[in-house]
């Protein structure tokens, strides 16, 4: 695996910008006085790293396999590289970094000029682990990421329950975290073993010497049981219902679920660095992820929150992408990637009308919502439009990346499991369209008169139009996206021996 340096490509160092600039935008927002400007001020930072990462898009040659934009400061280990699957995240980063930057503004708990400087400062982190190819810039981009988001939480927390679900959020993220860094410094220690001792964390330095197959299956194990958890991965989502429950009603979600850094991580540094323990692993992972494809749906029928659903949504989905990453064939890799990316989307919609349906009615028990569309049809139609997406209905970026997926999937396992696989997305269906037509074509509760629930809102309109617009654009012009990511996948899978 080659690179080109930034400056062959470039007049300025790209990704180093990505990393930076919205971190120079949050200790900007910190020591302004004027709420109503640096307010202005921090949404135009996000606004500016959309354009930085649409120039890293118009820049980057997508036929090419060798990574590109390559920036290195050898004394602190910085080492970034910028491929066709870093761009597609990267892209989805930037857009929910200005999409949150417009909803929540309004808090008790926390100022929005505070939230928008944590919201900079993560989607700093966040670039940090989508451009870097060192683990530990990896592990420490995640761990900042990770302990902004609990601090959020943690500002909302206001009752028991609350503060439970943080508790149970910290224990698996820490748990996960430790995982990854443990796994990373067994693959590393393994390497120097062969090379004479020095220890390398760079992705490159790795794939150059020789792998070493019993210390590679515990590097398996310790890199994708941590990522698992970050994804979610059934049986490894035990924190997420709860958090979705009583933590944030969609920022903190957003952040988390969003961009699958999970996924990411398995793609950019799990899948070449352990290869022969993942071929011998591959049916295993693939088996749990079929099971959490019927499990979480079936819980999902069960539950009385809105929240909660979304979160065994989640993970029913969340399996699906996986099964695709898993297949290790170049159309499977393509599609769980576009998948993952197309999910971003689609539960971001879904998650922030959600936010927008608890400040009209103060809950999202199903027993309590009803007779939403009628007062606010906007929001109705956009969360069934992000449902739709998440289950690959034609029109939207599922479609192709779902299509994909199975058709990898046939080739890989066979008909019977590619069925059963088709046959759980199904299920999904239902619950969703059930949960849709129980929050907000059910009849209003009697107690609650219509006066209380509000019209929708320009903000709202703007909030929700943007990403469904990028949504539906993607969905019908998939070709720049297929494009974008094939040489990259095909790179990936020639780890696996596919022609």
């Amino acid at each position: 695996m080659n690179e080109v340096h930034w400056t062959a490509l470039a007049g300025y160092p790209l990704l180093a910008t990505l990393q930076w600039l919205p971190l120079a935008g949050a200790v900007l927002l910190a020591i302004m006085r004027e709420d109503d400007l640096a307010l202005v001020l921090g949404r135009l930072f996000a606004v500016g790293e959309l354009v930085v990462a649409c120039d890293l898009y118009a820049r980057i040659d997508a036929t090419s396999e060798v990574l590109q934009f390559a920036e290195r400061v050898d004394l602190f280990a910085y080492h970034a590289a910028a491929d066709g699957i870093s761009v597609l995240f990267i892209l989805l980063t930037a857009l929910l970094g200005i999409v949150l930057s417009f909803y929540g503004m309004a808090r008790r708990q926390i100022s929005p000029v505070h939230l928008l400087c944590v919201l900079l400062v993560i989607e700093s982190a966040q670039m940090v682990m989508l451009t870097t190819m060192n683990l530990l810039w990896f592990a420490a981009g995640s761990a900042v990421q990770l302990a902004l988001v609990a601090y959020l939480l943690w500002r909302w927390a206001s009752a028991r329950e609350e503060t439970l679900a943080l508790s149970r959020f910290l224990q698996y993220q820490l748990f996960g975290w430790c995982l990854f860094v443990a796994g990373a410094a067994v693959l590393v220690w393994s390497h120097a073993d062969v090379i004479g001792g020095r220890w390398s964390f760079d992705l490159l330095d790795l794939l150059r010497t020789p792998q070493i197959g019993k210390y590679q299956s515990a590097a398996f194990y310790l890199l994708f049981y941590g990522l698992a958890i970050r994804t979610p991965l059934f049986p490894l989502h035990g924190w997420l219902p709860n958090s979705a429950g009583y933590g944030l009603i969609a920022v903190g979600p957003v952040l988390l679920l969003g961009v699958k850094v999970g996924i990411y991580g398995m793609a950019r540094f799990l899948l070449p660095l352990t290869a022969e323990a993942v071929m011998v692993w591959q049916h295993y992972v693939v088996g749990f992820a079929m099971v959490g494809v019927f499990f979480a749906a079936i819980l999902a029928f069960r539950q009385v929150n809105l929240r909660r659903l979304m979160a065994f949504a989640v993970v029913s989905h969340t399996s699906l992408i996986v099964i695709g990453l898993f297949t290790l064939h170049p159309a499977g890799l393509q599609g769980a990637l576009l998948l993952a990316v197309n999910f971003g989307l689609a539960v971001t919609v879904m998650l922030l009308m959600v936010g927008y349906v608890y400040r009209r009615t103060g809950t999202t028990q199903l027993d309590r919502l009803g007779g939403l569309f009628d007062r606010a049809p906007f929001i109705a139609l956009a969360f069934l439009i992000g449902g739709l997406a998440i289950l690959g209905m034609p029109g939207t970026p599922g479609f192709d990346a779902v299509h994909l997926v199975l058709e990898a999937s046939i080739a890989t396992f066979g008909a019977l499991p590619t069925i059963a696989t088709a046959l759980g997305n199904v299920v999904a269906a239902g619950f969703l369209l059930w949960a849709f037509q129980r929050a907000f074509l059910a009849p209003r509760p009697k107690d609650v008169p219509a006066a209380r629930l509000a019209r929708t809102s320009r903000s709202e309109f703007l909030v929700g139009g943007a990403t469904l617009v990028v949504l539906l654009a993607a969905g019908f012009y998939p070709e720049p996206w297929l494009k974008l990511t094939d040489s990259a996948t095909q790179a990936l899978a020639s780890f696996f021996h596919h022609g």
